[in-house]
């Protein structure tokens, strides 16, 4: 491990909005209005009348049938806050559990890659894994309730991004990524006694690639 401070990043629910996707395939299988199904949902989807055991395979059907790893948006503001820390020498360690669907790990991984070039994500390790202890960190920003137990459990430092299903659990939480810079910043300060704002000589913003091949425009 570096002396550089490693941000985990979960993906979906954080940087991928999971829940406004997977209403829209799940309303076009369902033929239904994608209004019906409230954003404002629990952890299982109980409010959308899933029935148990459900989930997994709508799930499958979803990332299988319909590319939802490839087609999410992404969540305002991430992609650049993600650049500011990276510049500002944060390493990104991306980790995410897609591949719990049995018999999609190849498709969940080539579609998350090119979901995160596609955005522009900036990131110096993408890990597959569901135990996120495993995986070292200085702090982590999640918004699945039992890995944001299970880290805190474990002593590590979890910044909850905050949606209806993990309202119930008290500590930092993070209502937009504008939230986790501030906090990210704060906790590397606290680590190192100053945060370096940007690198020199670097572009700023997710869409410097664009500029560079359009020549500054």
């Amino acid at each position: 491990m570096t002396g550089q401070f490693v941000l985990g990043v979960d993906l979906d629910g954080v940087v991928a909005d999971h829940t406004r996707r997977f209403r829209e395939i799940l309303a076009e299988i369902r033929g239904v209005d994608p209004e019906s199904y409230t954003l404002d949902r629990s952890w299982d989807f109980g409010e959308w009348g899933l029935a148990p055991g459900e989930y997994a395979e709508l799930h499958r059907v979803a990332v299988m049938e319909h590319d939802m790893l490839r087609t999410m948006e992404v969540i305002p503001g991430a992609a650049d806050a993600l650049w500011r820390l990276s510049d500002a020498g944060v390493w990104i360690r991306i980790i995410t559990h897609r591949l719990y669907v049995n018999w999609a790990h190849d498709k969940a991984i080539a579609d998350t890659a090119a979901w995160l070039d596609l955005h522009r994500i900036p990131y110096r390790d993408l890990c597959f894994l569901g135990a996120k202890p495993e995986v070292e960190a200085d702090a982590y920003i999640d918004d699945a309730p039992h890995n944001i137990e299970q880290l805190r459990d474990d002593g590590n430092t979890v910044i909850i991004f905050d949606q209806p299903y993990n309202r119930s659990l008290p500590g930092r939480r993070a209502h937009d990524w504008a939230e986790v810079e501030t906090y990210v910043t704060e906790l590397v300060t606290a680590r190192a006694g100053r945060f370096q704002q940007q690198l020199p000589g670097i572009d700023a913003g997710a869409d410097r690639l664009r500029r560079r091949q359009h020549g500054g425009d």
